[in-house]
């Protein structure tokens, strides 16, 4: 049983290839985390709200939060060496900071409460970029999330790993390689 396990973010804008370098580490048989906000996005919809975020952003970015929350705790009681989250909590500034809205202090304490020993950082890829039903973001708006979630996790003191461009195994074997040479 392995006590305090890293916990590790993949964290990067819309459409940077996340979701599928979570898939290939649970291939890999390591423990991962999805990503929340698809979840909360689906069940508003089934309430009738169709982006909840651009609706109401703070209701969906408390939700958010509160989600992510709960994977932090579930991945520090986790008994494997690494845990690997789609997203972290500055994600969630991040974005509100993105649409020039505000957010409420319990908001910096969360994510100077709850800290992560890695982020992996991946860049805007226009190569791989998709939108979806879930994913309303053009590619220039990915680009502009990147840089406030490079300022957001750089305000709360992480040192970002960038994740080069390159086929889903060379990605992964890129964050594993790094986390077994640190």
């Amino acid at each position: 049983m392995t006590l305090n396990p890293k916990k590790i973010v993949i964290a990067g804008g819309p459409g940077t290839g996340k979701t599928t370098l979570i898939n290939a580490l649970k291939k890999r048989n390591f423990k991962c985390f999805d990503e929340v906000s698809r979840q909360i996005t689906l069940q508003a919809r089934q309430d009738g709200i169709e982006q909840l975020f651009l609706t109401e952003p703070l209701l969906f970015s408390e939700k958010l939060l509160e989600g992510r929350i709960q994977q932090f705790k579930d991945a520090a009681e986790a008994t494997e060496a690494f845990v690997f989250l789609d997203r972290g909590l500055p994600d969630v500034i991040a974005y509100m900071d993105f649409i020039g809205d505000s957010y409420p202090q319990h908001f910096v304490e969360a994510c100077a409460q709850y800290t992560y020993d890695y982020i992996f950082i991946l860049a805007p890829w226009k190569a791989i970029f998709t939108s979806d039903n879930e994913r309303y973001e053009n590619f220039e708006e990915a680009t502009k999330i990147h840089q406030h979630l490079i300022a957001t996790y750089t305000r709360f003191g992480y040192q970002l790993i960038d994740v080069p461009f390159g086929s889903v195994a060379t990605r992964t074997d890129f964050i594993l390689e790094s986390l077994t040479l640190q």
